[in-house]
């Protein structure tokens, strides 16, 4: 059946395959682990850090890219198997994601193409939702 053909059709893509990942944190967990010696390092890229700690409540954007991160882990179907730096949140006020190492190795691999991401966070959970268009 062929999609009806509309006035904005222009601006409307037809997808191929997508990947999705999606993630939830509670905010009180990771403001928890940033406590921790050396979390915030392990996980996060020093432009990462420079943003979430210049912000009014860092442990909402800390949050928000853990989430996002998590996401994209998912989506790519590699889950936990990647190190946190290779995933970094970038820009603003959308979110890019920007892949290296063995990470982006794995999305080519698996032919990742354009990677969205949006996030959001209230006061109690931040989240992080991931599509993953096919190369």
């Amino acid at each position: 059946m062929l999609a009806p053909t509309l006035p904005f059709r222009a601006s409307c893509r037809i997808l191929r395959d997508v990947r999705i990942g999606i993630d939830v944190i509670e905010i009180d967990r990771v403001e928890r682990a940033l406590a921790r010696r050396g979390f915030r390092e392990r996980v996060f890229t020093e432009a990462e850090r420079a943003y979430c700690d210049s912000r009014a409540r860092p442990a909402q954007h800390y949050a928000a890219r853990f989430a996002g991160k998590e996401a994209v882990g998912k989506a790519l179907g590699c889950g936990v198997n990647f190190t946190w730096r290779e995933i970094e949140i970038v820009g603003r006020p959308k979110p890019g994601v920007r892949l290296s190492g063995k990470t982006a190795a794995w999305a080519e691999r698996v032919g990742a193409g354009r990677i969205d991401l949006s996030m959001t966070h209230s006061r109690e959970l931040a989240t992080a939702v991931c599509a993953i268009e096919e190369a």
